[in-house]
């Protein structure tokens, strides 16, 4: 990929309990393993609106247009600091969650799609989004597994669909699938079956993103930046040899 060309934008989505995370952080490693240049950025992560997030669940403040203008400020924030400038250098960016997130969770508390796409309208289409398809039981299983309750928001309990959090639970989260199912059928997201091992679903992700993109086509990092940054991700305690005779 010649100076200049953008980059390439993969967006990672899925149910709660589908292993999306643990599938995007396996697909970061090993494109940084490859030496390509890759940042990986999540969901509701920004600095910037960290305290009010915080302050408007803890006083239960948060109507559902609100929940959805703080998540697309937080993705703004991210979009100009991490994504963008990510993307201008021809380098790979793993988004956990992009604004299918937005559509499918806001969409579920009833905010209009033409509302979140006019407030997401400054993100770009990603190159490839995968979706982690699971059933829905079997999310909840995995979610709510010694678990006694569930959070406020979490169990989607603003709605006042019920005042048992783990039927509003399962109220949400079928909302929120038949959500990605209708982008599924609109092609704007591609569905992986999460279903079995981590490595099977693993194995699953890497063959999707050797069909749909050419990874060959992003400049790797020279060698010397390359060693320079596995120091510096390294765990070990370089200064612990210090002073120590014969060693290094």
């Amino acid at each position: 990929m010649a100076p200049g060309e953008k980059g390439l934008l993969i967006a990672v989505e899925g149910m709660d309990g589908s292993g999306k995370s643990t599938q995007a952080m396996l697909l970061f490693n090993w494109i940084r393993a490859l030496g390509l240049p890759v940042h990986h950025t999540e969901w509701n992560s920004s600095p910037v609106v960290a305290h009010a997030t915080k302050l408007g669940k803890d006083t239960k403040r948060l109507k559902p247009q609100t929940f959805h203008l703080i998540h697309a400020a937080d993705f703004a924030d991210r979009w100009s600091k991490q994504i963008e400038p990510m993307l201008e250098v021809g380098g790979i960016v793993i988004c956990d969650r992009y604004k299918f997130t937005a559509m499918a969770r806001d969409g579920a508390r009833g905010v209009d799609r033409a509302t979140i796409e006019a407030n997401y309208s400054f993100a770009s289409e990603p190159d490839i989004t995968l979706y982690f398809d699971i059933p829905p039981e079997v999310g909840y299983d995995r979610i709510v597994s010694g678990r006694p309750t569930l959070k406020f928001y979490e169990a989607g309990l603003d709605m006042g669909w019920t005042l048992d959090p783990f039927e509003s639970y399962k109220i949400l989260q079928g909302k929120i699938k038949k959500i990605y199912d209708g982008l599924v059928a609109e092609q704007r997201i591609l569905r992986v079956d999460a279903m079995g091992s981590v490595a099977e679903v693993q194995t699953r992700v890497r063959e999707l993103i050797a069909e749909c993109i050419d990874l060959e086509n992003i400049n790797p990092i020279d060698e010397n930046d390359r060693r320079a940054e596995m120091i510096r991700l390294s765990s070990f305690d370089w200064s612990a040899l210090e002073g120590e005779e014969g060693e290094i």
